[in-house]
Parts: structure tokens; C-alpha cells; sequence
């Protein structure tokens, strides 16, 4: 982090806060966010995006694809995460594209572990890797915003990423309340809603709970994020129930 950012607080007060961060300018959002932060994450990657495309990221390092040059699916990047343990979820407001449907489809079961909430209302582009770094800008979860198109082709995007623990703590509250459908209750677009969050969080929270009872099953689903202080910031994986 290089710069110093002067944020008034969320209540609108007087007062203001002052945050290390550092812009990231359109293709700065691939090789710092994508190709370093989110591939790097050791525990969770929560992903806020309006829109949802396919996107294009180069093959890991080390392995074959790379070697060729070769680009590969960002979900099959965010399918590895999953199976290594690192909890996968993206909120977001328009159903994938078409070329992506079908590319789930194909990834069904090595991208299983990635959870995915729609709501219409989500227009916010957030990514929170670790309970530790926070994006906020306009890139949305897309080839042209996030991913590895060249130079004279992405959209000009821009945004910034901060390790500051209170805009973490507020970003991430906000992710948990959309993503458990807490503001479904007073919500006027239910109606747009094919799987209104409120229902789907109830219906988790149901199949966890029977799962705890299993025998030899575990007794906590609650993952303290690296680096978060358990008295002052329980980092909580948005699917796990409170």
C-alpha cells in the first residue's frame, strides 16, 4: 500500500478516517487482483459483481498450459481455490452469459466448491481475499474488466485495494447481509427474484444443521480468517451459519 486515502465514516459524521491504499488503473487490476492476490488466497474469496462473463486467465504457474501460453477459464482458477479449502463466493446481479452457462456446465465438477447468489440488486464490485485485502472500483467479474485481454481492448477500469480493517469490516458486513438475504425483508424487487436470498440462507442454515447432528460430524462451520484477531474480528465465511 502506497497512499494515504481520508474516508468519512459510514454515518456520515464529521469525522473522517484515514486508509493506506492503492489505485489499480485498467490492466493493473489483472496482474495485481487476479494473477497475484485472488490466486494467492489461503482461506476465502468473496466476489461482488453486477455483471458475470467468461473470463480468460493465463494457465498456473508451473504447469503445462503455462508453459504453452495458454489461457484458461477464471472459474477453473476459482475451482482449484475451492478444492484446496479456500471458500469461494461471488453475489451477483445478472445471470451468467450464455457462454458462461455453458462453461459451468462443463466445469460442474471440478468448480463444485464455488458458491454463487443472485441478487438483481447487487451492483457493488467488491473482492475480499483473506479477510485482508479489499477491492473496491468498477471492474465487474468479466474478461474486459478483470481478466487478461490486452492493452487496447479491456474497458478502462479503476479502483482501489486497502488492507485497512475497518473498510474490510464494513465491506464484509455488507457482502454477509446480502449474501444471508437480511435485506430481503424490506426489499421491492422480490418479485425479479428466481431464489429470494432469505429463502436459500434459511434452507442452508437447515442442511448445515442437519449435518451437525450426523455422527463424527464437526462441530463448528465458523473459519477464522488469517490475521483477524478473534475478539475484535470473527472473519466468518458468508455461507457458514451464525
Amino acid at each position: 500500500m502506497q497512499r494515504s486515502l481520508a474516508i468519512p465514516d459510514s454515518c456520515g459524521a464529521a469525522s473522517a478516517r484515514t486508509i493506506r491504499a492503492k489505485l489499480l488503473v485498467d490492466g493493473a487490476h489483472y496482474d495485481e487482483l487476479i494473477a497475484r492476490a485472488v490466486t494467492g488466497a489461503q482461506v476465502s474469496v468473496w466476489i461482488s459483481t453486477a455483471n458475470l462473463k467468461t473470463m480468460m486467465v493465463e494457465a498456473p504457474i508451473g504447469s503445462r498450459a503455462r508453459a504453452r501460453g495458454r489461457y484458461v477459464s477464471f472459474f477453473e482458477t476459482l475451482g482449484e481455490l475451492s478444492r484446496r479449502g479456500v471458500d469461494v463466493c461471488i453475489l451477483h446481479a445478472s445471470p451468467p452469459s450464455g457462454p458462461l452457462q455453458r462453461e459451468l456446465a462443463r466445469l460442474a465438477k471440478n468448480a463444485s466448491g464455488v458458491k454463487m447468489r443472485r441478487c438483481p440488486r447487487v451492483h457493488l464490485k467488491m473482492i475480499v481475499v483473506d479477510g485482508k485485502l479489499l477491492y473496491l472500483g468498477s471492474a465487474n467479474l468479466t474478461g474486459a474488466g478483470l481478466g487478461a485481454k490486452g492493452d487496447g481492448r479491456r474497458n478502462f477500469e479503476m479502483g482501489i485495494v486497502t488492507d485497512s480493517e475497518a473498510m474490510l469490516d464494513a465491506a464484509q458486513e455488507r457482502f454477509d447481509r446480502i449474501w444471508r438475504g437480511r435485506e430481503c425483508g424490506s426489499c421491492k424487487m422480490r418479485g425479479e427474484c428466481d431464489k429470494p436470498l432469505d429463502l436459500v440462507a434459511a434452507r442452508g442454515v437447515a442442511k448445515t444443521r442437519a449435518t451437525a447432528r450426523a455422527p463424527g460430524a464437526p462441530q463448528s462451520s465458523v473459519r477464522l480468517t488469517s490475521g483477524c484477531a478473534a475478539t475484535k474480528r470473527a472473519c466468518r465465511s458468508p455461507s457458514s451459519p451464525r
